[in-house]
């Protein structure tokens, strides 16, 4: 399937300390924000669009030199952001855009195969994990309920949607913020379904998950590089004279 992706770098990052937003810092050596680009640009991604500040062209022409993408100015709000993402692919529209958060690093090409293959019969797709722990309600710092945690999800991204179902369900948004964009296909009355996937699509949100992400990419890093062994034999060019009692 034909798609284009959009990778929504705008935000500021604070909760991630550093000083950068998160989407500039390095994992492994790399900005987090290219290992993004790269992924989706492998992946076949027809037209790449990333959504900065004003301020930070400069810094992403710098992280994403010699790829293949152009830049658009974000907007106040990550739904603004997606909007102008979307609003640069319109005058060629794809079949489908992958939108996806510059601070999930390690997404793969399985991972845009699945979310393809998942929009045959539906408009929208995502990647999702089941909650696991238990979900507390509090208020004050006093648990006031304890949530049924059956059938919830935890939400990821890249998302992948039909164009044309993503670009009217934002002409039809009412307004209002909203955190990811199957919200604003489902409010439109779009079929959006999930596909599982693996934890190493987690959000980059706190000072500890980067010591978390350098552990992922060096345990990533033996099966996407080629280790090569040599082994030879030597010759000593120099001649030493047998000489009683010394030793070979």
């Amino acid at each position: 399937m034909d798609f284009s992706a959009v990778i929504v770098a705008a935000g500021a990052g604070l909760r991630a300390g550093g000083d950068a937003p998160k989407q500039w810092r390095l994992v492994a050596g790399k900005p987090v924000l290219r290992w993004s680009a790269e992924a989706l640009l492998a992946a076949g991604a027809r037209e790449l669009v990333v959504v900065t500040s004003a301020a930070d062209a400069g810094r992403a022409e710098a992280v994403l030199a010699g790829l293949r993408w152009r830049r658009v100015d974000g907007g106040v709000e990550r739904i603004d952001s997606v909007r102008a993402g979307l609003a640069a692919l319109a005058d060629a529209p794809p079949e489908a855009v992958l939108v996806h958060d510059a601070a999930r690093p390690f997404v793969t090409t399985a991972h845009v195969a699945a979310l393809l293959q998942a929009l045959a019969d539906a408009e929208g797709a995502l990647p999702a994990l089941p909650v696991a722990d238990t979900l507390k309600r509090a208020d004050a710092g006093r648990v006031t309920a304890t949530v049924d945690r059956s059938g919830l999800h935890r939400a990821q991204t890249p998302q992948a949607f039909r164009f044309d179902a993503l670009a009217h369900a934002y002409a039809a948004w009412p307004g209002g913020p909203a955190t990811d964009d199957a919200a604003v296909v489902e409010a439109a009355g779009g079929r959006v379904v999930l596909i599982p996937v693996d934890p190493r699509l987690a959000k980059l949100t706190y000072p500890e998950d980067f010591p978390m992400a350098e552990a992922l990419a060096a345990a990533a890093a033996p099966a996407t590089t080629a280790r090569i062994t040599r082994t030879g034999l030597g010759l000593d060019h120099h001649l030493h004279p047998l000489e009683m009692g010394r030793k070979a």
